[in-house]
């Protein structure tokens, strides 16, 4: 089984090695299980220009990079491993990657959430390349560009909404013929000069070489296609949180994402606390996955303060 650890954290985004930074400085020894993407979403996204420190901003896969030699820096061990099942509810939590398990007195979970993707092929090629899951995050390197947008619900029509500060013109794409998203939202997307509705329709293929330049459409009722000439494809047909394995232990709202009390990330078990996209649908930046990562660093630290003493420690 191991030896019995003060904190394990599972997943290795902005909250989990900020969670690793801040843990590892109050000589907690912590041990990050890095999961099936180390580095989180972060390593998928080529420029990042809106964290704060990088005046003239930095790639994705190296702002992760950097984060993890400073948490390695620290004293922080990696495991690389994916985890199928958990015991929370014990003073010693046990987390099991296969044959493998671990043990620690708290645990801090940063497993994140997933964008939902379309699941072609030219969608894969091109992640980074002008597709995109976030307006927020990259909207800004499209302007005077027609964007298109794919979802109904509110986060496409408030994605839309807000790259109209940037593109010349959006295109929301819906398979339906009416939104899903709130009145008051579709009643301001609709009104804004700058977006263009095309219904009953599904992205059929993403054009472009080594980037974006333009997206064929096909209508789910006649069956006749449309090319769109644009520069960035932002997917905003939701996020699944990696929240699967907890089910049964943790207390979750109906999305699946983690309930934490609120103005901590304190879970409903004892020694168990959560961080990020795992706990946040509504800002889902790195910025706040990070700020998030600090405050369960220093919960599991209190906690382990005044926590019985009657685990051996490792």
């Amino acid at each position: 089984m191991g030896d019995i650890r003060d904190i394990i954290i599972l997943g290795s985004g902005p909250a989990g090695l900020t969670a690793a930074i801040y843990a590892a400085r109050a000589d907690l020894k912590p041990l990050v299980i890095e999961g099936t993407q180390p580095g989180g979403q972060l390593t998928i996204t080529t420029d990042v220009e809106n964290y704060p420190g990088f005046e003239h901003g930095i790639m994705g896969p190296e702002l992760m990079d950097v984060m993890r030699k400073q948490a390695a820096r620290f004293g922080t061990e990696f495991e690389f491993a994916t985890i199928d099942r958990v015991d929370l509810r014990a003073p010693v939590k046990t987390v099991y990657a296969g044959e493998q398990a671990f043990r620690a007195r708290a645990v801090i979970l940063c497993t994140g959430a997933s964008a939902r993707w379309l699941g072609i092929p030219s969608e894969e090629k091109l992640k980074g390349y002008g597709v995109s899951a976030c307006a927020t995050c990259d909207g800004f390197f499209f302007r005077d560009q027609v964007i298109v947008v794919v979802g109904g619900g509110d986060t496409a029509i408030e994605e839309a909404t807000f790259l109209t500060k940037f593109g010349s013109k959006v295109y929301v794409v819906h398979r339906r013929e009416e939104l899903r998203a709130s009145k008051a939202m579709q009643d301001r997307a609709l009104a804004n000069p700058k977006i263009e509705f095309v219904w009953n329709s599904v992205v059929d293929e993403i054009l472009g070489d080594k980037k974006v330049s333009a997206v064929r459409l096909k209508n789910v009722v006649t069956g006749a296609t449309r090319t769109i000439e644009c520069g960035g494809l932002f997917i905003a047909i939701g996020h699944t949180p990696n929240t699967a394995v907890f089910e049964g232990q943790l207390d979750m709202d109906e999305g699946g994402y983690l309930i934490v009390e609120p103005g901590t990330t304190r879970t409903n078990l004892p020694g168990v606390f959560a961080a990020g996209d795992v706990t946040d649908h509504v800002y889902r930046q790195a910025v706040t996955a990070a700020g998030m990562g600090c405050m369960a660093a220093l919960d599991a630290e209190r906690f382990l303060a005044h926590a019985p003493h009657a685990v051996e420690r490792s």
